[in-house]
This record gives structure tokens, sequence and C-alpha cells, in this order.
């Protein structure tokens, strides 16, 4: 039987018979958590009777949600989450080492090709721009597969996304997703696979890819999946804590269905609220003013990331209304921003930056908005009160259209800032 990649992921790692609908017990190669969804993990694992993880090199605890701990409950909840860890002998890193666990995690190699990964955060999906069947699932599942290192999966019928010909140099892995999104809705890919592919990907940088798993639950799907190709396995070399198989769809594998992305019709996009959906042209979006501009989360707040708005932020200053955030999704891409000169970008700019962490991205601290209040943000999603007030509102779109509107304090599109030989190419480490 011929596979799509996330049929083949899963028989690669099941004795069930794989289709479409059908249930599997399923090896898991790392699961994690983090201090949010930590908590009642480590709850549900003590209920069930399990005394020790399946193996602790491959389960793991991210502080990130509310690290630095924000105030005295968060602040036991990590405490809680070291503990267990410690107890156990798995995975766990201070603030100031780590960073938001679906940045920080493929950065130092725990999520692989050919793999599958849980995650008890929806965003989990990020992983599977290397390859991987990486999901989100409750705490409760989470629990049983750090105990059994198994768990059971309902195989996804797959969605082809061929993402066509060439995008212009301010078209991001942002703009690429935000558009699918604003195609199918938010509901298009309902516990489905999306499995993308298409010339116009083999030239995305990492970090854009990253970009694109990511919100591909804004979607509904269950995995965002890239096959395999050299630039994704040098990344995936470069950093491997374990080895690692990649593992490939079939050329006969049947789709559920085939949608088609023509990229050189992509422009710079915003998504309005409180929807992802809800995507429009920057360009057509110059009358929205915004009081607020955070640029980084597990989505876009990579080096490259970092890079793209430092190039727009150089020799300009932030609006005098608007406030600005900057926070690097991990510390290692916070240390190489700071060698290659971004962050002084940002400061000279009138930029905030923080340590790693999830941060206003989910309302929890370091940028919560007022009401009445308008951000523009580079994070996934927009709904009604996602970073503060219920009457506040979220914009979502790429760093370069993030940092050109922190500037002008409007939505901007960034080509009124940038010619197209002006734009990086592409910053990431291997």
């Amino acid at each position: 039987m011929a596979r799509t990649l996330a049929e083949a992921l899963i028989a690669a790692h099941t004795a069930d018979p794989v289709e479409p609908g059908s249930i599997c017990r399923v090896r898991v190669d790392f699961a994690f958590a983090n201090d949010i969804t930590g908590a009642p993990a480590i709850a549900e694992f003590a209920r069930m009777g399990a005394e020790s993880v399946f193996d602790p090199a491959r389960c793991a605890i991210v502080p990130d949600h509310f690290t630095p701990n924000k105030d005295i409950a968060s602040a036991r909840q990590v405490q809680a989450a070291r503990e267990f860890a410690r107890k156990q002998g798995m995975l766990f890193w201070e603030v100031g080492r780590a960073g938001v666990e679906h940045a920080f995690l493929p950065e130092k190699g725990m999520i692989l090709p050919g793999e599958v990964i849980l995650g008890a955060d929806s965003h989990t999906c990020t992983g599977g721009a290397l390859g991987a069947f990486a999901t989100g699932v409750g705490s409760t599942d989470l629990a049983a597969a750090w105990a059994l290192g198994e768990t059971w999966l309902r195989v996804p019928p797959t969605i082809r996304v061929l993402f066509e010909g060439e995008a212009s140099p301010w078209v991001t892995g942002k703009d690429l997703i935000l558009s699918l999104i604003g195609k199918i809705g938010v509901e298009g890919a309902r516990y489905a696979a999306l499995e993308f592919s298409g010339e116009a990907l083999e030239a995305l940088p990492m970090d854009d890819r990253f970009t694109v798993a990511n919100m591909a639950v804004e979607a509904g799907a269950k995995a965002g999946l890239f096959v395999p190709d050299q630039r994704m396995l040098d990344y995936a070399g470069s950093r491997a804590a374990r080895p690692f198989e990649p593992v490939f769809p079939d050329r006969e594998a049947v789709y559920g269905e085939t949608v088609r992305m023509d990229v050189s019709a992509i422009e710079p996009v915003v998504a309005l609220p409180h929807l992802p959906s809800n995507v429009k042209p920057a360009a057509e979006c110059g009358d929205i003013k915004v009081d607020q501009v955070f640029i980084g989360s597990c989505t876009n707040g990579r080096l490259r990331d970092l890079e793209l708005a430092a190039a727009v932020l150089k020799g300009r200053t932030v609006h005098e209304r608007v406030r600005l955030v900057v926070i690097p999704a991990t510390a290692e891409v916070f240390a190489e921003a700071l060698k290659r000169g971004y962050i002084e970008t940002f400061l000279e700019a009138g930029a905030a930056i923080s340590t790693a962490t999830c941060g206003p991205c989910l309302g929890g601290y370091y940028g919560i908005l007022a009401p009445g209040e308008r951000c523009l943000s580079t994070s996934n999603r927009n709904f009604v009160g996602r970073m503060g007030h219920p009457a506040s509102e979220v914009l979502l779109a790429s760093p370069l259209v993030a940092a050109a509107s922190a500037v002008t304090g409007r939505v901007t599109d960034p080509r009124e800032f940038l010619s197209g030989y002006e734009v990086p190419g592409g910053g990431e480490k291997a």
C-alpha cells in the first residue's frame, strides 16, 4: 500500500494496520510538557500508579509560558515540574538556558526526522518542519506516554499542499501559511495531516519552515509535515541528540485532497481579528493603527525572524505612540542576535527586550493589552482576549510587516521601507 508521509511515519512506529481512520498503538520517540501542562501531567502520572518514565533521555519539561516566574502560582508550578524532572532524571532546563519549547527542542536536536513526537501543547506540530509526526495531546495522554513510551493515534487523512511558483523577497513563511489558512479556513484541515511540498519550498529557510508547520493547527490539522530534503537533513544532522532515520511518502500515495497555492500571487498579509483565517494584504490595511507590536513566540522568534525585523528597524525609530516588544525564542537565538547586532538595532529603535519566554503570546505577561488596545503580533493566534482584555485586538503578521508597522504606528506593507534587494536572504545557523 502506497502511503502519505503521515501514514508512513505512523507505520514505522506500529504493528497495527495503517489507513485513514484506523486507530493504532504507536511507539513514541520523545514526549514533553511545559510549565502549564506539566502540572496536570505529573498529577495523572501519579494517579495511574506510574513510578518511572519510559526513558529519561526522551522525556522533558520545558518551562516557558510563565517563565521567568511571573507570580507565586507560576513559581510553584515550575518548582513542582523541576522536582518531578529531577526525581525522574528526565530533561529540564532552567530559565536563561532554554527558550520557547517549539523553538528550543528542535534547536537542541530533540525532535528529528522520522520520529513520532508528543507534546502537551497544540503547537507541537512545529516539529513537522523536521519530517516528524509531531502532534499536541492532552496532559493525560502525555502522562501515559511518559510511563509507557506509547500512545494511540487515529490515522488522519492527508491533504497535500503544493506551494508552486516563486515567491517575492518580501514573502515569508508566515505569509505562506496565513494565505493557506485564509483559503481553507480554520477548520479546513480538521484532524487531517497537511503535507507541504512544491518547488517554492525548496529554497525556504528552516526558520520559515518551522513557522509554516507551527500554524498547521490553526487550520485544524493534526500535523503539518515537510518531506525530508537535504536542507532539513543538514539541519537535523548538525544538532541530533540521537540517531534518526528519515521517512518519506510513497510516489503513488493517495491524498484525500490537494490544495495548490501560487506563491507568486502572495504578498505580505495580515490576519485581522479574531481568526487566523481573516487574512488581507497588508497594503490594504494601512488605516488600521496599532498600540503595540510583538516580535517573538514559537512562530516567529527565531534568528531569521529577528534578522528580517532588524533590517527594517535599522536606523529607524519606533513610533512614539507604539510599544515594541521583542523576545528571542531561545537563549541561543538571543546570543546570536546579540553577536550580529540585531539586539543593538532593536534597543536603538526603542524596543523592550526580554529573555526567552512565551510572554504576551497567550496573554501571560510582559505585554498584556488593556481594553481598546490593538497589537500586531508575529505569534499564531488572534482570538478574543488572546493577549489581554477581551475588548483588545490582535493582528497576526510576519516580522517584516510587524517591524514596519512599529515604525509607522499603523499596519504597514514592508515594501514601503525595503526594496527586494534589501531583504535578507536568511540568517539561520546550521
